[in-house]
């Protein structure tokens, strides 16, 4: 088979840019992962401006072996957060519409939505920024359908992702896009981060919460680690309340403030990760798949599969075989 053609990220760096949010591409892009599927990507620091860079915060400067020109010819563009005045350097607003145009895949990470938004990349779409800065966003640019609730927005070609961690989310989502879910989940478990988190920006909004809702404790953690073992096994709310020795309304409330979500929506979400991995990397046949991922039946896998991935499982194994294939 022909050798997969490398694919490209290029990330655009401004001045005083965000050192957490200028990393996280680098970490997840940058970072050669071949041994997890070769080739890896090809990467590159694009600078916006002539002359060394400075970090918004930690008094450092950097120094961008690339320019424009190369963030134009890449298949993948990331803009890092980035200050929200609406000053931008216009070759580099004319770089990203020009990528934008020539069909690249557009991300934005935290605030680096304003530039996107000052390009014109997220007229007429749906999209994410902080919390905090939605409310601008949405203001300043109202041709956006700003969703303050998400960690991450795809809306065709153009990702964009809330704030500082939920840029790991959103990368992680386009290494399992390009690569598939085993190769995600290899990239997140060197990390030590998790390879998909459920729920919402809501679960980090500043309000006061009630003590009983408080951040993960000893009960839960236990529990969440067993159930990832036994996802062949009937989950219910009742039960797992049991072994973590709650009552089943405390239990879920804890839960969903510790997940952002229920913990059966949880538990499912968790069967189509384990589902997507047995997909990749074995022959077994979706029937005996959706009994060991919990799901019960084909039909009911195939069901959740599709409302969570947006495809069937047998088109999800032949995407990623054949990627697999190329690749070898």
């Amino acid at each position: 088979m022909p050798r997969r053609k490398r694919h490209t990220v290029a990330v655009l760096v401004l001045d005083r840019f965000a050192v957490f949010e200028f990393a996280v591409p680098i970490e997840v892009f940058g970072t050669d992962r071949s041994y997890l599927a070769n080739p890896w990507y090809d990467f590159k620091l694009c600078r916006s401006e002539p002359g060394p860079l400075h970090a918004g915060e930690g008094g450092f400067v950097i120094d961008v072996p690339y320019g424009l020109d190369d963030l134009v010819k890449a298949d993948t563009v990331v803009i890092p957060a980035s200050h929200r005045g609406g000053e931008y350097p216009p070759a580099a607003l004319e770089a990203v519409r020009e990528a934008h145009r020539r069909g690249a895949r557009i991300l934005s990470l935290c605030t680096g939505a304003f530039l996107l938004a000052e390009a014109g990349v997220l007229d007429g779409r749906r999209a994410t920024t902080h919390w905090a800065h939605a409310d601008e966003l949405a203001r300043r640019y109202p041709s956006i359908d700003v969703d303050p609730r998400v960690l991450y927005v795809e809306d065709g070609n153009v990702l964009t992702s809330a704030g500082t961690a939920a840029g790991i989310d959103l990368c992680l989502h386009v290494v399992r896009q390009d690569y598939g879910a085993e190769v995600a989940n290899g990239v997140a478990r060197r990390m030590v981060v998790p390879p998909h988190r459920d729920g919402g920006q809501a679960q980090y909004v500043d309000l006061p919460v009630p003590v009983s809702e408080c951040p993960f404790d000893d009960p839960l953690s236990p529990v969440i680690t067993w159930v990832l073992e036994h996802l062949d096994e009937p989950l219910t709310v009742e039960f797992l309340a049991a072994r973590a020795a709650m009552s089943p309304r405390n239990f879920a409330r804890r839960f969903r403030a510790v997940t952002g979500t229920t913990p059966l929506q949880w538990v499912l979400t968790q069967r189509v990760l384990l589902a997507q991995r047995l997909l990749e990397a074995t022959d077994e046949p979706v029937e005996r798949i959706a009994d060991r991922c919990g799901m019960g039946s084909a039909a009911n896998l195939r069901f959740h599969f599709q409302r969570a991935v947006g495809t069937s499982p047998q088109n999800y194994r032949r995407t990623f075989r054949q990627s697999i294939e190329a690749a070898s």
